[in-house]
């Protein structure tokens, strides 16, 4: 009983159609679902911002989507719109079995920093309350599915190994976006953590 699914950003906008589309997203979900019988517990995680979030290019004048910025917490990639709060892109795929949860948690909500990782805001330092509540569940051996592997997965993966949980990102579970060689600077550094890349 010490193990869980995590799902992440399984959502309309990072699925074909959407804002911020993943190539194959939604291709992803029925082994997800099916996935789901395997683990006593589930944890779904939404990316769910406030219109006019400091991610997004259309806050900055002048600035294209997927170009960089210096924020106050570091470098940041600036987004198209996406997963606004209570908007269709932000709603889970309609085929997930979102029943099947035992928590969601929302990420990206604070206006002023974005949050890729399940665990931390961009800052690193900010938690989600994530890590508390597997903590006092016994969750300790973790396995993350879906969008995008170079970012959210990446990020909630190696954070989660740095906290000190087992973590197994199953690959053929996640799709990525893969800006300038991000796939593989996300698969050396999940692999450098300490996470199993399965699938």
């Amino acid at each position: 009983m010490t193990r869980a699914l995590i799902v992440i950003d399984v959502q309309n906008d990072f699925c074909p159609g959407g804002a911020l589309a993943v190539s194959e997203g939604d291709q992803i979900v029925p082994g997800i679902n099916a996935l789901m019988a395997e683990f006593p517990a589930v944890i779904l995680t939404q990316d769910w911002h406030p219109a006019g979030h400091s991610s997004f290019a259309s806050s900055h004048d002048g600035a294209a989507p997927m170009s960089m910025i210096d924020m106050p917490y570091g470098p940041q990639v600036l987004w198209p719109d996406h997963c606004i709060q209570g908007s269709t892109g932000a709603q889970f795929h309609p085929d997930l079995a979102t029943d099947r949860a035992d928590l969601i948690i929302r990420k990206g909500y604070n206006p002023a920093i974005d949050s890729y990782s399940a665990f931390f805001e961009n800052d690193h330092t900010t938690p989600t309350g994530l890590t508390g509540y597997l903590q006092t569940r016994g969750l300790t051996d973790l396995t993350l599915v879906g969008l995008a592997t170079d970012f959210c997965v990446n990020y909630s993966a190696v954070d989660a190994a740095k906290l000190g949980f087992k973590v197994t990102v199953r690959e053929d579970l996640c799709r990525a976006i893969d800006i300038d060689g991000s796939l593989s600077a996300a698969q050396t550094g999940m692999r450098d953590a300490g996470v199993v890349l399965d699938g």
